[in-house]
């Protein structure tokens, strides 16, 4: 199943849009400022920085009216990544240091506290084997969110997160229908 997002320029749906169906590394050819969106299925990633950096915002179907103001963002949605549908197990291997060092620990659930589960004060490198997950900097899935898809991520500061500890993960799941 695809999914399909759709941007707008102003709260309430209003203003210029720009429908997106896949992912989308810089979308401020399309509009200069983005206040709202609908996904109207699947599920997707939004980023407030070109080539999938940044701040980023899990979003599943439904309606987003004002999501600047929702989730505190100071900047415009820059670019997308559709999430695509995982069946079957699940499987990653978190790492206490960058480049698969130090204490490592494998993960077939969620994982509301790494410091309470494994004794792991940082995570810092992981190898995703199966499914797609998000990790989130602090415990019980709060704070600022990344999204985590199949294959080794040696460093997170690749992807803009440097001096960013993840402290809980958790699987992508059926939601995204």
């Amino acid at each position: 199943m695809m999914g399909k997002i759709i941007f707008y320029e102003d709260k309430n749906f209003q203003g210029r849009s720009y429908e997106c169906m896949s992912d989308c590394a810089d979308m401020s050819s399309h509009f200069s400022r983005c206040h709202s969106c609908r996904v109207e299925s699947g599920c997707f990633m939004v980023y407030d920085r070109p080539n999938f950096m940044g701040n980023q915002y899990f979003m599943r179907r439904g309606e987003y009216s004002d999501y600047m103001r929702m989730m505190n963002m100071s900047d415009c949605i820059r670019s997308c990544r559709m999430i695509p549908m995982h069946r079957g197990q699940f499987r990653m291997k978190i790492y206490e240091r960058e480049n698969f060092g130090g204490q490592s620990m494998e993960l077939m659930d969620d994982c509301d506290s790494i410091m309470d589960r494994y004794r792991m004060s940082d995570c810092q490198s992981c190898n995703v084997m199966d499914g797609h997950w998000l990790m989130y900097e602090q415990p019980h899935f709060r704070g600022r969110m990344m999204y985590m898809r199949p294959g080794e991520h040696r460093s997170f500061r690749d992807q803009g997160f440097s001096n960013t500890r993840f402290m809980s993960m958790r699987r992508i799941m059926d939601s995204c229908n």
